[in-house]
């Protein structure tokens, strides 16, 4: 590692000594691109960086400036009536659109971006050319660089297209959506007939501690206990159920792990909606406890705070335990048989081979499923939305039910309220919370720290 670390030294110390270091044709080749290639007669691929200098350069003066100012004011003229003097009446003027500006000045970035990577590649073709020179060997023409593009260096070939298409519909759009939070992008500032601007971290200010405050630190304890019972539940339903399904003495095996994997057959949003009917105050399960006379009304399931809580808890189990019982059954088909008979050669009771021998190889193969289905749950938009919408409403609450997690909150400031900012803002923190959570809880795991221990 440190021997890579001394070749490739200083990035800027390199590029400076690959001036002062190169010939003329490099030495060019810093100003004009392409310029060491033509002078040795690589005229295609002279061509082409150069085409591809005079291409970026024409885009800069007569769009990307303006672009890179666009996305530093996000316009400056609104929509409006303003008086024309020629014909001594007021007319309406369109007006700059902040959204299009901040995309296009985004674009624009990534532009300049691709085209300095490929100023890069320029400049290491030139020196490659001159160490050639030096040591009297063949410099390659267009068709065998072509042919090593099929060739040795395929994967750069496979790799072109994807990346390009990752540029355009992953970084643009995700970068579009971290600069919302730091604007005033929300239902009074929509585009075109009004304009947003940069606001920096206010909106970080509003969520944390300002008038947003009250329903975003509610709706965050939320999520985390719903995600926090949501994977426990699953996790230790689908393990006692694998554990009675594969116990000794138990007939059709076959048979029940089939009538529970049924459900994951079944589109989890018609399960939802099914429970969702089910549980209504009018619905067949509060229906039957009434008509048996376990009950004089109905149980609010889905419009009670703390009972429609614990409902959505109940039915996630339904939808998530399968999944688990796959899992684990799977693991304990594959149980080392040598460890458990030689515990119980030495005494060791049920409990004990399972606490000491099948629990922690569940948790080992399992960890990085769990914090992965830990990190969905707080992502899990199908189960509230689709169970309660986020009911109850709370008027404590701004656009927001006592059973929204913060992803549908999200949804509902996107949709309903259209307060991007915010929304975006949410999307961010949401991020990092997953992301810190992941990292830690990952790197202290079993799976990761004694991986060696398992192969």
């Amino acid at each position: 590692m440190q021997t890579k670390k001394k070749r490739r030294g200083n990035p800027v110390k390199n590029y400076i000594n690959g001036f002062k270091n190169g010939d003329l044709s490099v030495r060019l080749s810093y100003f004009i691109m392409g310029s060491a290639n033509l002078m040795n007669h690589q005229i295609i691929k002279g061509l082409l960086f150069l085409a591809i200098e005079a291409v970026f350069l024409l885009y800069m003066i007569f769009n990307g400036a303006a672009a890179l100012g666009g996305l530093v004011t996000l316009g400056v003229q609104s929509q409006g009536w303003v008086m024309d003097e020629n014909l001594g009446i007021k007319v309406q003027v369109q007006g700059d659109n902040s959204m299009l500006f901040m995309i296009y000045g985004l674009a624009t970035v990534i532009i300049i971006a691709l085209f300095i990577a490929a100023y890069f590649v320029n400049i290491k073709s030139a020196r490659n050319i001159q160490m050639l020179k030096a040591s009297d060997k063949k410099i390659p023409s267009f068709t065998e660089d072509i042919h090593s593009l099929l060739d040795s260096r395929f994967h750069i070939s496979l790799l072109g297209l994807p990346t390009i298409a990752v540029l355009i519909f992953t970084i643009l759009p995700l970068m579009y959506m971290i600069l919302l939070a730091f604007t005033s992008y929300d239902h009074n500032h929509l585009p075109p007939k009004n304009l947003f601007g940069w606001v920096g971290f206010s909106n970080f200010g509003s969520m944390l501690g300002g008038n947003i405050a009250g329903t975003f630190f509610p709706l965050l304890v939320w999520t985390l206990i719903w995600a926090l019972l949501a994977t426990v539940t699953n996790f230790l339903g689908g393990v006692i159920l694998a554990l009675l399904i594969n116990k000794k003495g138990i007939r059709l095996k076959k048979f029940f792990r089939t009538i529970f994997v049924t459900t994951i057959a079944v589109p989890q949003f018609v399960s939802l909606l099914i429970m969702r009917n089910m549980l209504h105050a009018s619905g067949p399960l509060n229906t039957l406890l009434q008509n048996i006379g376990l009950i004089d009304q109905p149980i609010p399931f889905l419009t009670d705070p703390l009972v429609a809580k614990f409902s959505v808890i109940m039915v996630n189990m339904w939808v998530g335990i399968p999944f688990t019982l796959i899992v684990v059954t799977s693991i304990l088909t594959n149980l080392p048989e040598d460890q458990v008979e030689a515990a119980r050669m030495d005494g060791a009771n049920t409990f004990q081979i399972f606490r000491k021998i099948t629990l922690p190889q569940i948790f080992f193969v399992m960890t990085p499923s769990l914090i992965q289905q830990f990190v969905g749950n707080i992502n899990s938009f199908n189960v509230i939305y689709l169970l309660t919408g986020g009911a109850p409403l709370n008027s404590n609450f701004y656009a927001a039910g006592d059973t929204d997690l913060l992803v549908t909150w999200l949804y509902k400031l996107t949709v309903e309220k259209a307060d991007y900012n915010l929304a975006s803002t949410i999307g961010i923190i949401t991020f990092v919370i997953c992301a810190v959570f992941s990292l830690i809880t990952y790197t202290r795991s079993a799976a990761y720290s004694k991986e060696d221990m398992y192969q």
